[in-house]
């Protein structure tokens, strides 16, 4: 018996106003998430974002020839600490410097046509309501949307292989060789942008089995023979560049040492939680000092092999403690990132060089000692103990507010720019300007630099906001901390930058940010333990096998490393799906009893 095909009993007509629908939708957060945060993406891993581009110009000089040679720059091993999938998209587009929108373009689209991806998923296996919900849950998410504009691969990636799952799902009306080569091809392509999908496959190919029966099995083997086709030339240039066996990209190593160290909290291991400090530890371990600034030149293969057969003897004797850190971590891939949401006010439209304007209002270290307030009992502030700046030290904990600091007048829906220099020496801070009406004009993270010597350096910060009301205040709180904060701000200057544009959008604004409020792990998670429930409780076996491979994927093999929200996004669209047929369960069983229950009441 073939399985039911909800989308296929949709006309043509309306299954394409409709996938066109969540597209505009989602092009539409993701368009005004990009005016919010144009001006500070860069600034997120910017080291990263900066070999990107580096290996991307690199590319565009030399071409294809430079590639595949020894004797080019791009020979270089330090180059491989990511696959060169997203630096060729960066040539392609010419996205350097400046030009950056254009690929940040690339990715809005990618990433708008993945909620309609999840749309399709969900229709081709349960009905429309819930795939209309999950693909709006997709569209709408503050998470995707955030991560869809910051100058990285992770977004790209999710793309292939949400295709390569509907595709997946399509075989189960009509399995044909080359729709599986296509699924393992997806998934190689992924690879090319991000490493973390390089086991998906096999994963992939025991669902197919699962799927189609044992004797298909070359439905499987054709899954991984795609995959091999797109993956296999990266391999073979990296050993004809590097001499060495090197699937995709360096790394895991080094990954899986930092991820160790994150749950290490009493460093029983001796094990540093950053680059830097396993580069200054394996300078002094190995005795060569050239080590300490590079991750993998000299020796990267040599050096990524020792990490990780130092990564294995931490787990071969710590076997249990282990098991319970990659538990905790694949339990923090069910939960949602805080991300930014939506402003209520368009974004600032003027430059923020104030180097040929005067400041309207200037806060010396003197006035800020007097302006600012803690906010509880530990925070302290003091003045004049370090270049003039006053240093603010705040409490442990994770999000709680520690400072405010005066109130600023500006006139109404005019661009301003605050200017201030700051000085993290631990923690992470939020720099938050609120207007006198309570709503949020602009936010900003500062957090210490990894630096040879130690020694923090002072960071030019400028905050760019469109004023809401008569005044705005200046709150320095926590922000993921992970010890209180402290750290130094210098003279304070406030920049008028002229009026302030597209007013009109404060309007779809509102009602945007209002539903990006309940995108919360409190809201969303029990939905999807709801709906994956009911799935388990109607024995909807195909569905689940489909909808659970990349989840169960992330949860088992990248719970072995060191693990960032926007690793994992993939994670996030199943998570939407399962949450959107928890909730029109919800709606089924609530309109039954309201039924039911006007019935009884007749008779």
């Amino acid at each position: 018996m073939k399985p039911r095909r909800i989308l296929h009993s949709l006309s043509q007509r309306t299954l394409v106003i409709t996938c066109f629908a969540i597209f505009l939708l989602a092009f539409s957060v993701r368009l005004l998430t990009w005016h919010d945060t144009r001006l500070e993406v860069a600034k997120v891993q910017s080291e990263v974002t900066k070999e990107y581009q580096r290996v991307g110009q690199l590319l565009r000089r030399d071409g294809l020839s430079g590639f595949f040679s020894a004797s080019s720059e791009l020979a270089d091993p330090n180059h491989l600490g990511h696959p060169p999938g997203y630096s060729i998209l960066l040539a392609l587009t010419n996205s350097f410097a400046d030009s950056s929108r254009r690929i940040q373009f690339v990715q809005i689209v990618a990433d708008s046509l993945a909620a309609v991806l999840i749309f399709l998923i969900i229709g081709e296996l349960f009905a429309l309501a819930p795939a209309v919900l999950a693909g709006a849950c997709a569209a709408l998410s503050p998470q995707l949307a955030w991560n869809s504009v910051l100058l990285l691969p992770d977004s790209l990636a999710v793309f292939p292989i949400l295709l390569a799952i509907y595709l997946l799902a399509l075989t189960r009306g009509r399995a044909r060789l080359l729709t599986f080569l296509f699924v393992g091809g997806l998934v190689g392509i992924s690879c090319w942008l991000r490493a973390n999908a390089l086991l998906l496959v096999l994963f992939i190919a025991a669902a197919t089995l699962l799927l189609h029966g044992k004797k298909q099995w070359h439905y499987a083997l054709t899954v991984i023979c795609g995959a091999l086709l797109i993956i296999l030339p990266l391999t073979l240039r990296n050993a004809i560049v590097f001499h060495r066996f090197i699937p995709v990209s360096l790394g895991a190593g080094q990954t899986l040492l930092e991820g160790i160290a994150d749950y290490d909290k009493s460093n029983r291991f001796g094990i540093p939680n950053t680059d830097m400090g396993i580069m200054r530890q394996e300078a002094e371990m190995f005795q060569r000092p050239e080590y300490y600034g590079t991750l993998f030149n000299p020796d990267g293969v040599e050096r990524e092999r020792a990490r990780l057969k130092r990564g294995a003897g931490v787990i071969a004797s710590h076997p249990f403690w282990f098991a319970m850190v990659m538990m905790r971590r694949g339990a923090s891939m069910t939960k949602l990132e805080r991300a930014q949401l939506l402003s209520t006010s368009p974004a600032v439209v003027h430059s923020l060089d104030t180097s040929t304007l005067q400041p309207v209002l200037m806060k010396t270290n003197a006035d800020l000692f007097n302006d600012c307030r803690p906010d509880n009992p530990v925070a302290q502030i003091t003045v004049g103990l370090r270049d003039k700046a006053v240093t603010f030290t705040g409490d442990a904990s994770r999000y709680g507010a520690q400072f405010s600091c005066g109130s600023y007048a500006v006139r109404q829906n005019m661009d301003y720019a605050f200017d201030l220099p700051v000085r993290i020496e631990q923690g992470r801070v939020k720099l938050i300007v609120r207007s006198s009406n309570g709503e949020v004009c602009a936010s900003q993270i500062v957090e210490p630099a990894e630096t040879k010597d130690g020694v923090q350096p002072v960071q030019s910060i400028q905050m760019g906001f469109v004023s809401q009301g008569p005044s705005v205040n200046l709150e320095l709180n926590n922000e993921a901390a992970n010890t209180s904060p402290r750290f130094d701000i210098g003279d304070l200057k406030l920049y008028e930058l002229g009026p302030a544009r597209f007013l009109w959008t404060r309007y779809p604004r509102i009602l945007l940010r209002a539903i990006q409020r309940v995108f919360i792990t409190a809201i969303f998670l029990p939905l999807a333990l709801l709906g994956l429930g009911v799935n388990i409780w109607h024995k909807r076996t195909a569905a689940l096998i489909i909808l659970s491979v990349v989840p169960l994927y992330y949860f088992t093999v990248q719970s072995v490393f060191h693990t960032e929200y926007r690793y994992v996004l993939a994670v996030n669209y199943f998570l939407f799906a399962f949450a959107a047929m928890g909730i029109c369960w919800l709606a089924g069983y609530f309109s039954r009893a309201i039924r039911i229950s006007s019935k009884v009441s007749d008779e």
